[in-house]
């Protein structure tokens, strides 16, 4: 199988702003307060940047062995990123034809009426699915979006976050933990223990911001972490 060079991803992370730090914490998505941030949107926005991500995304999938269909994105932050990866995927099989492959989308907003597969997508996944999602904390959304597919019928082989904040759920579970307990293995193209020293020797927040998210890993984190030395 190719290697998948985390490293070079790591390093695509910080460049493009996709990490950052907050002087003051904020609250996240999942409740919990922070005084760092992953954020993919603004990669999302860019057509170039966005190109290349879904080139990280295919590489990573293929390193993992895992056969796949389709990409389905979790809406709406990885909705875009499933479209055009499963589209260049798709496109490279030497068995791409009219009626072979479908590109699935997913409603943000379920219709209210309608069987699950007309309620929940704009095109319904169909084959092996690999269930993308931009950053996984507690993985409440993409939890959330298994739970849909399953109702659906949906054939998930793989759910795979751009980024793992590499933090515990509130039953002390990892993310890995919790999405394999609904019979879906869990990958990560980039993990939080791992770009956040070279994010924090980069972008220089201050020293107060780095104990604070010191001390969030020893309160939230899978394991603990160390940006000052």
């Amino acid at each position: 199988m190719p290697e998948f060079d985390r490293e070079k991803f790591n390093r695509f992370v910080i460049q493009n702003r996709v990490v950052g730090f907050f002087d003051k914490e904020v609250t996240l998505k999942s409740g919990r307060k922070s005084h760092w941030y992953v954020n993919w949107r603004t990669v999302g926005a860019d057509a170039y940047l966005l190109d290349e991500l879904t080139d990280y995304l295919i590489e990573f999938t293929k390193s993992l062995g895992v056969e796949v269909d389709a990409f389905y994105g979790v809406p709406e932050g990885a909705t875009k990123l499933g479209v055009l990866a499963t589209y260049k995927w798709v496109k490279s099989r030497s068995d791409f034809a009219p009626g072979k492959y479908s590109i699935p989308m997913g409603r943000a907003k379920p219709k209210e009426h309608g069987v699950p597969k007309d309620r929940f997508f704009v095109g319904a996944p169909e084959g092996r699915i690999a269930v993308v999602e931009d950053v996984t904390t507690t993985g409440g959304s993409l939890l959330s979006e298994l739970d849909r597919l399953r109702e659906a019928e949906v054939n998930v082989v793989a759910a795979i976050g751009l980024t793992n904040r590499m933090e515990q759920t509130d039953d002390g579970r990892s993310v890995e933990e919790t999405v394999q307990s609904k019979g879906v293995p869990y990958y990560s193209l980039s993990e939080a223990t791992s770009f956040l020293p070279e994010a924090y020797r980069a972008l220089k927040p201050t020293e107060e911001v780095a104990r604070s998210i010191e001390s969030e890993f020893e309160e939230y984190g899978v394991q603990p972490i160390k940006l000052i030395s």
